[in-house]
């Protein structure tokens, strides 16, 4: 059973030990840069008082869709009007601008902010330049790293890592392997090639998507792993933390602080999962107009 080992590992440890210097002052980095992070986008974007009633979507010229907010259309970052390829991607869009309560979160709404990303390209990017930047990922993936020591980790890695790693050779009839090395394996070229491929066979939007999963998780591995419905996205993630979850089970955890980033990585990872879906279908749904 997936994470087993976790859980059996956590039992073997028993009572939590004292915190290691070292560890408390990573965590607490950590937990700063996140807030930190939280905060200048809150800037940026700035929270501010809900102005609107009613959210809807409405088809708009070349088969786009709109999102309404009451009568007034909604727009990117830049100003440029706000429109999707799909009426599943608007509905889920629009959901977010319809869950919003008396003050507007703009950091919680992380499909709006993708599809901002994809309407305004503020990197100016093509497709070719985000799968070399997604590519990079491969040559330092999370699950290629393996430790040496101590062997309660070593066998962590190998019981639910391996399968994972078996599991994606297998399905795009590859060979990655891993290393404990401090440069890590050596990828095969035809291995980069035909993940190039993969990743050029998704659109402009569902590529933004999936980049952006794959930087969350620090592993191309594991974020396919999600797209072909492999893992949850509890899984991935807690796959991507596993030598972190290790260090919490033999030492603990700083107050809140795993929590906080434990839940803030799984909403950006699914969010991402979600539009790289959404952002490749094709179909329309008959419904509409969203509703309280």
């Amino acid at each position: 059973m997936m994470l087993r080992s976790l859980v059996s590992l956590h039992c073997r440890l028993g009572q939590t030990l004292a915190f290691p210097q070292r560890y408390l002052v990573q965590r607490q980095k950590s937990l700063v840069a996140n807030l930190q992070s939280a905060r200048c986008y809150g800037l940026a974007t700035t929270e501010r008082k809900k102005f609107y009633e009613d959210v809807s979507i409405s088809q708009g010229e070349g088969g786009l869709y709109e999102i309404n907010l009451d009568r007034r259309k909604l727009k990117t970052p830049k100003g440029t009007l706000f429109t999707v390829p799909n009426e599943a991607l608007a509905i889920a869009v629009a959901t977010e601008w319809d869950a919003q309560k008396d003050t507007l979160k703009f950091y919680t709404m992380h499909l709006t902010t993708l599809c901002n990303t994809a309407l305004d390209n503020p990197t100016q990017r093509d497709k070719d330049q985000m799968i070399a930047a997604a590519l990079k990922y491969l040559e330092t993936d999370t699950i290629c790293y393996r430790v040496e020591d101590p062997q309660a980790l070593v066998e962590l890695q190998q019981n639910e890592w391996d399968p994972v790693m078996e599991w994606i050779e297998k399905r795009y009839n590859v060979v990655i392997g891993s290393s404990s090395d401090i440069m890590g394996p050596q990828i095969p070229e035809e291995t980069k090639e035909t993940f190039r491929q993969h990743l050029n066979s998704y659109n402009f939007w569902a590529l933004t998507g999936l980049e952006y999963v794959i930087t969350q998780l620090k592993s191309v591995i594991l974020a396919f792993g999600m797209i072909d419905r492999y893992l949850t996205v509890e899984q991935a993630v807690l796959l991507s933390r596993l030598e972190e979850e290790y260090q919490i089970q033999r030492w603990g955890s700083v107050e809140w602080a795993h929590d906080y980033d434990l839940y803030e990585l799984r909403a950006r990872t699914a969010a991402g999962t979600l539009f790289v879906h959404l952002a490749s279908e094709s179909s329309t749904v008959k419904r509409k107009l969203l509703q309280d």
